[in-house]
């Protein structure tokens, strides 16, 4: 190809789009289309589930349940059905936006012991400071496995539908322009900001959110698979909400075996945040990145993709 020919093929229609680049539509684009088909398709599929949900809980008041089912289960849907369209526009197979991977199953059960396993040493942490003390009522009975299992299905989808849309499509799609880490600092910080519209959220909270999608990043970087992070989402929430009857990024819930109430000051005991609101928080992420390099990084080296 001579010098001609070569500057040609740069200056190409097909090179200049603003549109559509090397691999097909630009990532912002796609990114923008992705998010007018969810929007769309929560106005014309979802308001009156919606409305349904507005008139039946006030702001800050305790969520029902099964409010949280219906609500966290369209939505759920709603994003997986945006997900798939976009995947018949690219041509591409949905398991590429985040539900590949080996073990799905194996990968979401790990993830739901370590989101156990993590909420439960921060609530530790607060109880032993004297930052939480516990009421002394507990729920027994049918109600208690009642409220269990759908608190657990609640956050089952809670996990579908917030890993899927901020660490799914978008993650992928934006990866393709700005890379891998800048579009996961953009995500996270984009789902503190979600929580800003919580009742009882705090600064501190904010931070927490971003900062524990961020560490879920790191699962999607290291096992190319959203199921370990859904696994930790899902049972993170449960054992805040359900188990430990705490806040959960300022929503009380309503039906919980444990009940509890922070006992000093909103930035080191959370307050009507719940434990997300505790600065203690900062070190229990940084452990979490910690434990997530030594197990999987060790094994498969950075960017293993294992």
């Amino acid at each position: 190809m001579d010098i001609n020919t070569s500057e040609a093929a740069l200056t190409s229609p097909e090179r200049r789009s603003i549109f559509v680049g090397e691999n097909g539509l630009r990532a912002g684009w796609s990114a923008l289309i992705f998010l007018a088909i969810f929007v769309a398709l929560v106005f014309i599929s979802a308001l009156p589930f919606f409305s349904f949900i507005h008139f039946q809980v006030k702001r800050g008041d305790p969520q029902p349940a099964y409010v949280a089912m219906v609500q966290e289960g369209v939505s759920a849907g709603l994003v997986l059905l945006a997900t798939w369209i976009m995947s018949r526009i690219e041509k591409r197979p949905m398991r590429v936006y985040g539900y590949a991977g080996r073990a799905k199953i194996a990968r979401f059960v790990w993830g739901c012991v370590w989101g156990i396993i993590a909420i439960s040493v921060l609530v530790l942490a607060l109880w032993k400071s004297h930052l939480l003390a516990f009421d002394g009522s507990l729920l027994g009975g049918p109600a208690a496995w009642k409220y269990a299992a759908e608190w657990a299905l609640a956050f089952f989808f809670v996990g579908i539908f917030e890993e899927s849309l901020l660490r799914g499509y978008l993650q992928f799609t934006l990866a393709r322009g700005l890379g891998f880490w800048w579009s996961a600092l953009i995500l996270s910080a984009s789902f503190g900001g979600i929580h800003s519209g919580n009742a009882g959220e705090s600064p501190v909270g904010l931070f927490a959110a971003a900062a524990i999608g961020l560490v879920l990043c790191i699962s999607l970087w290291y096992t190319g698979s959203l199921w370990w992070a859904i696994g930790f989402h899902a049972a993170w929430d449960w054992g805040e909400t359900y188990f430990y009857g705490t806040a959960n990024s300022g929503v009380p819930a309503a039906g919980h075996l444990l009940s509890e109430h922070p006992t000093g000051s909103l930035l080191w005991a959370g307050g009507t945040t719940g434990p997300e609101g505790s600065l203690l928080i900062v070190p229990l992420v940084m452990l979490m990145a910690l434990a997530m390099w030594l197990w999987w990084g060790k094994r498969q080296g950075v960017g293993g993709r294992g």
